[in-house]
């Protein structure tokens, strides 16, 4: 854990000190290239290979991206720090502090209860698990979309553009996407709740068809994003000719 708050006071400092934003930005990214390097082992002892090989990638990114400080003095390298920091203090607060994150999670759990409870499902809350009908599912930080909502307030705060349009940004994604993640979370529990495709009902409700909503939304939030933000498109197509000519 100290790798990780160790890089992010270093990407800080060079969002902040621009003048020495080459040099501390590349050992931030390299810290924080650190930290994830740690992690495959972690879900490879879960035989979660997905998220192990996610992590090796992201890994060798924060790598590329201490190499480009080194080799570079773009300012769309200062932009991805910028959007670094801010995801990485509004995500990693709620993932290592147990009182932010169950605080979290009660909140997200109390809330799709409500929701269920509205539409007619007489679904209950026990600390972090909802019971519905005599099933219950637990309630964890992925359920939240707090990696998210992280990501987006990332970027839409971190690119070159009018506050007002960061602001339309914001609002296009991370409430809808805290309100979808609600509606989600529902659908899960009342498929499971009352089996609505028999034995296989949670696989087919959280595994299949809530991952497939959630991927098109996000796509879709995205591409809004990205009408208002064209500054994102930019970002993006330099970082792509860094890693070309790299």
């Amino acid at each position: 854990m100290i790798i990780l708050w160790i890089s992010l006071i270093l990407l800080l400092i060079a969002t902040i000190m621009p003048r020495h934003k080459n040099v501390v930005g590349a050992s931030g990214w390299m810290f924080f290239a650190a930290h994830w390097a740690l992690q495959p082992l972690h879900y490879l002892g879960k035989a979660d290979v997905f998220n192990a090989v996610l992590t090796i990638l992201v890994c060798m990114f924060c790598m590329s991206m201490a190499f480009f400080n080194l080799k570079n003095k773009s300012d769309t390298l200062l932009t991805i720090t910028c959007a670094a920091v801010i995801g990485g203090l509004l995500y990693f607060p709620f993932a290592e502090m147990s009182l932010l994150k169950n605080w979290l999670i009660g909140a997200v759990a109390s809330q799709t209860v409500w929701g269920l409870n509205l539409l007619g499902a007489p679904a209950t809350q026990l600390g972090n698990y909802i019971w519905l009908n005599g099933y219950d599912i637990e309630i964890i930080l992925a359920c939240t979309g707090i990696e998210s909502m992280a990501l987006f307030t990332g970027v839409t705060f971190a690119v070159d553009a009018p506050p007002m349009r960061r602001l339309r940004a914001f609002l296009a994604s991370v409430p809808l996407i805290y309100a979808l993640n609600i509606i989600r979370n529902m659908f899960v529990m009342a498929a499971y709740g009352y089996q609505w495709f028999g034995e296989h009902s949670f696989y087919i409700a959280h595994h299949v068809l809530a991952k497939m909503g959630s991927t098109i939304a996000l796509f879709l939030i995205a591409y809004v994003v990205l009408l208002i933000l064209p500054e994102v498109v930019d970002m993006i197509a330099d970082l792509a000719r860094m890693f070309r000519r790299g």
